[in-house]
């Protein structure tokens, strides 16, 4: 970025939270300057003065501090800021944040901010998957929180599975996305005044920015079933990657982790619409509010997307194999003395087409173009074959990082030429991209 941003750190308390002190290298390196405020559990991981002798300044561990409070109260140290980032989120924190609970510096200061707040869950794997931790995760999406991981991998307690934290690197990556998409500081409602109670209260938060015109952004509302820019409409969303059986036991597939997919169906659902979502297999949960058809082939999936129609929107974000085994074997394939088996492939349906051209194409089609090179060119290329309205290209080589990521750079590609997005959070890129499909509705 042009120039560096502050972010105030809230470490957690877990084994990651080691993690954060890389992460404080990284931001600085990067030129970003960072404070630290440190729960009491994550105490018990990392110190004070280890996080404050990289940051350069105070680390804040007491509500109750008389000197902190009167050096730098809560209500300011949350919102002298351009970015809350906790690190690493615990259920706890993460509990506290969807249920609006404060009785610590840490959660207090998440309830008072009035910036954008990124997490890094990290947590036991059963802890990720229990439902009440997924339903707080989904609270805090619907909120306009930025979640980053948790990624894949053996835990401290010999477990596998999703809750490790995210790398500072790929954490970093994502707090310069959030920071470029703008939008930054929350807006209080239209009729809510700030009004100082006396001369020596803090000024307004708009005040403490020392940056010009800062962008201002209302919180993402929660809508009403039946309301919304969406409302009324049927949207169809594909998402995830297919299996195709070679035998009983391997498949052939891809890298896609359906973050993106899942993301768009939690924004039309924001949105108001009725949302049917055919996933194929992922480790990510159900979005809330949305109705979810598990499948694993090519062929599973287009089934169910043409029972799911009529629609008015499809949009096909799922990674499809193009190939599947003509004829999967019904037992394991084993070693033999010839070889390798020679697999004869057949080409998979192409559901995009299929519902672009068919008897009940949707008002809106939208595709997705995964590719390594060439991007705008091929996509160009599919909008015609496809014969769809418009193709969200994005570069997926290994070094982008995307596939399987938290982030996103993608292209729109339409007939009125191309609209390049820069790198964003999935839930942004979803947001963005439901919203351009409400003013598609909006009557004239």
């Amino acid at each position: 970025m042009a120039n560096g941003a502050r972010i105030l750190l809230i470490v957690g308390g877990g084994i990651a939270a080691y993690k954060a002190l890389e992460l404080i290298r990284e931001l600085k390196r990067r030129g970003h300057e960072s404070r630290g405020v440190l729960t009491q559990a994550g105490a018990h991981f990392i110190t004070p003065l280890s996080i404050a002798s990289l940051t350069g300044d105070v680390c804040y561990t007491d509500i109750f501090s008389l000197t902190d409070e009167a050096e730098m109260g809560h209500i300011e140290l949350s919102r002298d800021a351009d970015l809350v980032v906790v690190a690493p989120a615990t259920a706890d924190l993460i509990g506290k944040m969807a249920n609006g609970l404060s009785n610590d510096l840490a959660s207090t200061t998440l309830l008072a901010t009035d910036k954008r707040i990124l997490i890094a869950p990290a947590m036991n794997v059963r802890m990720w998957l229990h439902p009440a931790t997924q339903r707080n995760v989904e609270t805090l999406r619907r909120d306009g929180v930025t979640i980053v991981g948790p990624d894949n991998g053996e835990m401290a307690c010999g477990e596998y599975g999703p809750g490790r934290m995210a790398e500072p690197v790929a954490i970093a990556d994502a707090i310069e996305a959030r920071l470029k998409a703008g939008g930054n500081i929350i807006a209080l409602p239209p009729e809510t005044q700030l009004r100082p109670a006396s001369p020596v209260q803090s000024p307004p938060p708009q005040q403490m920015m020392s940056r010009a015109n800062p962008k201002v952004a209302s919180v993402p509302p929660r809508i009403l079933p039946g309301k919304g820019p969406l409302a009324g409409r049927h949207v169809v969303i594909t998402s995830g990657p297919t299996h195709e059986p070679i035998d009983p036991v391997r498949y052939i597939a891809n890298r896609s982790s359906g973050k993106q997919g899942h993301a768009i169906a939690r924004a039309a659902a924001d949105a108001g619409a009725k949302v049917t979502l055919v996933s194929g297999p992922v480790s990510i949960p159900d979005p809330a509010g949305v109705e979810v058809v598990h499948v694993e082939s090519a062929r599973d999936m287009l089934a169910a997307v043409e029972k799911a129609l009529p629609a008015d929107i499809a949009i096909f974000a799922a990674a499809v194999a193009d190939w599947r085994v003509a004829t999967a074997s019904k037992e394991k394939i084993k070693k033999g003395a010839n070889g390798p088996p020679a697999l004869a492939l057949a080409e998979n349906p192409d559901i995009l087409a299929t519902v672009a051209k068919g008897r009940k194409r949707p008002r809106i089609v939208i595709g997705f173009a995964a590719e390594t090179q060439k991007v705008i060119e091929h996509a160009r290329a599919k909008l015609k074959k496809k014969g769809c309205d418009l193709i969200v290209a994005n570069d997926v080589s290994p070094e982008t990082g995307i596939m399987g990521g938290d982030l996103n750079a993608v292209h729109l590609v339409s007939a009125d030429g191309v609209e390049s997005w820069p790198s964003l959070p999935k839930e942004e890129v979803a947001q963005r991209l439901v919203r351009k499909l409400a003013e598609a509705f909006r009557p004239a």
